[in-house]
């Protein structure tokens, strides 16, 4: 049967700048690299589009489309292609936030309930500050919604009241989209307008974002991508889901290419907001323990090699995202696919290292390993996962898509694979009160690299398996 997702269209390139200080031959050799590096990826991905734009110190190297945005009519991915955020959308709810509070509507230490004065006595700790940072303690909504159901801005709210805490503001960091769904529905209230009007009219236009809006299912708008999940090896549309679904402040906007790399030029200059309140979106959180945890206002805020690494990335309706500033090399890359399992942040890390190979994530080794009681404990925990028949009481703050969708996906991974070789430790860390253990693991011939978060009473907080690949 003939692949549905080939021939890949060349796509669009916007008019590039030369690099600082790079001659023209050398600035054509890297477009030309990162441009056979994206092909080979999406190809080894099977990705039937995406969008890549790739900043340098202030100019553009790369802006392409990549295959098609509508593979039922071949329409091919362009720069001027929609794309849904996702999560990347967060750091523009929390740029609504900060507009709120410039204007003395909003203070970042309130409580919520302030805002919500019906909501559970138990939230009275919780401030504006922690719904931006994940530190709320709220549980997340994903999953838990009805997603054929249309709710209104009332009906969210008293749905989110309902959820449990997890733990008590501050103590922990557990990202909840709940929290962004509340930023949204405050921004509501207090500009008394919808949040992606206050976002159209003070970030979207001075930024020069001219294509970024709010999704709808009802307007015509030009340039609209679909989004495609892959079911049984199948390519199949997006899910569909209530439009009050799209329009909360978890992410639910379209954006460009064009449309993000405009946004990146107004981050780079910190304008739209005053200084000190691009300070506070890009400081990571203090937890109550007094640890960094490394999250901002919708900005997780890494280091590689020493140097910052600002990013966030999305997943939403058959679309993923990536957005990564590696501020002290001046590098920027965009990736926006339109298929639910995409890796966009392979794209990514391929990417830097062709721009500087200092960039690139430092490779695994094995490491000693003073902890086999936590090692035994985690083989056992892989193999329950080939066999599907994990403890429920191991972990903490895993949201359903977790158990229903990554779980599964790792459990045939598993399944498809010979028996594991033991674990080898080739990473041991610290991020914010968790502890996070990396493991190189073969099956075969093939090595994957596995990794568990534990919070401090031991129970299990993230899992990740993929294969260890080397670079391009």
């Amino acid at each position: 049967m003939p692949n549905p997702l080939e021939p890949f269209s060349a796509g669009v390139v916007l008019a590039l700048g030369l690099l600082t200080g790079r001659p023209a031959a050398a600035h054509d050799s890297l477009r030309e690299r990162i441009d056979a590096f994206v092909r080979a990826e999406q190809l080894r991905q099977n990705v039937p589009g995406l969008a890549v734009g790739v900043v340098s110190h202030g100019r553009v190297v790369l802006a392409k489309g990549y295959g098609f945005a509508n593979l039922e009519h071949q329409v091919p991915v362009g720069t001027d292609t929609l794309f849904q955020a996702g999560s990347v959308g967060k750091m523009f709810t929390s740029m609504a936030v900060m507009l709120q509070v410039e204007a003395g509507r909003v203070s970042l230490s309130d409580s919520i309930t302030k805002y919500f004065p019906d909501a559970p006595s138990t939230w009275a700790p919780i401030t504006v500050r922690h719904l931006l940072t994940h530190t709320s303690g709220i549980q997340d909504l994903e999953g838990l919604l009805d997603e054929r159901k249309d709710y209104t801005d009332e009906e969210f709210a008293r749905f989110i009241y309902a959820l449990p805490l997890e733990f008590p503001a501050g103590l922990r960091w557990s990202y909840s989209n709940s929290g962004y769904v509340l930023l949204g529905l405050l921004v509501n209230r207090v500009a008394n307008t919808f949040y992606v009007d206050v976002l159209d009219e003070q970030v979207f236009k001075p930024a020069h974002m001219k294509t970024a809006r709010g999704i709808s299912e009802d307007d015509v708008i030009p340039n609209r991508a679909d989004g495609y999940r892959l079911s049984g090896g199948v390519v199949k549309n997006q899910r569909w889901v209530s439009p009050s679904l799209n329009t909360t402040g978890d992410g639910s906007l379209y954006f460009s290419l064009k449309d993000m790399l405009a946004w990146d030029a107004a981050v780079e200059e910190r304008s739209l907001v005053s200084r000190s309140s691009w300070r506070e979106i890009l400081s990571p959180v203090k937890l109550n323990s007094g640890a960094s945890q490394p999250y901002g206002f919708g900005w997780e805020l890494l280091e590689r090699n020493g140097k910052p690494l600002h990013q966030h990335t999305g997943a939403w309706q058959g679309f993923r995202t990536a957005y990564s500033r590696f501020p002290g090399d001046e590098l920027s890359i965009v990736v926006l696919a339109n298929i639910n399992r995409a890796d966009p942040t392979a794209f990514v890390e391929g990417i830097a290292e062709l721009v500087n190979p200092a960039l690139a994530e430092p490779p695994l080794a094995p490491i000693p390993d003073r902890e086999p009681q936590v090692t035994a404990r985690l083989t056992t925990l892989l193999e329950q996962t080939r066999a599907g028949t994990w403890n429920p009481a191991e972990f903490a703050y895993v949201p359903w898509w977790f158990v229903s969708e990554a779980g599964p996906h790792y459990q045939a991974i598993l399944q498809g694979l010979g028996p594991a070789g033991p674990l080898v430790l080739a990473k041991r860390e610290v991020v914010g009160d968790d502890r996070v253990y990396t493991y190189l693991v073969r099956f075969g011939s093939v090595t994957y690299r596995y990794s568990v978060s534990l919070i401090p009473d031991g129970r299990v907080s993230a899992f990740s398996l993929a294969e260890n690949q080397a670079r391009l």
